[in-house]
């Protein structure tokens, strides 16, 4: 279900990071450690996202993700990279509240494994009841046609390319001049 996700919406930072916690779950780091590289850098830089107004109450922030890359990388054993991302992690974690982390640094420097972070169990995109009713296209403009138009005898009523001047086309009819 999550790779038809991600590749409907390649740049969905939440699906990404889904199916890694999915791939770390099956024993799958390669495979996870690339989906959270790929979900952080669809984060584009942005501390984190609110899926909120989509239907997922959820926010990704960037320094769950890169905790999670870190966790993956404990368990490849390669704890200097998951030492590197966790530092990184403390700047992207807001105002300073840096105390998950700093237990977690200590776990790295004592070889002991991290558990990643997911997405709260049970949580699930709901969109809108009203964004749901509105799928139908509707026609808000109607049909178009010219109103007015600077040519007298013009009966012409749509949009069409310029037409070669006829003449006596444009002159006042005499009805029009009564």
């Amino acid at each position: 279900a999550f790779n038809r996700t991600v590749a409907k919406d390649n740049s969905l930072a939440v699906g990404f990071f889904q199916r890694g916690f999915v791939h770390l779950q099956l024993e799958m780091y390669e495979e996870a450690l690339s989906d959270y590289h790929t979900a952080f850098s669809h984060l584009r830089e942005n501390p984190f996202i609110d899926y909120k107004q989509l239907g997922l109450r959820h926010i990704l922030y960037a320094w769950e993700v890169l905790y999670s890359m870190a966790a993956v990388q404990c368990r490849l054993q390669q704890w200097q990279e998951a030492r590197a991302t966790l530092e990184k992690a403390v700047v992207w974690r807001p105002e300073g509240r840096t105390a998950v982390l700093d237990m977690a640094l200590e776990k790295v420097q004592n070889c002991l494994v991290l558990e990643p972070m997911q997405v709260p169990l049970g949580e699930f995109f709901r969109p809108r009841k009203k964004e749901v009713e509105q799928l139908d296209s509707k026609d808000f403009l109607g049909k178009p046609k010219v109103i007015s138009s600077i040519i007298p005898n013009d009966e012409y009523f749509g949009f069409e390319p310029l037409r070669l001047q006829k003449q006596g086309f444009y002159e006042h009819s005499a009805d029009a001049l009564r």
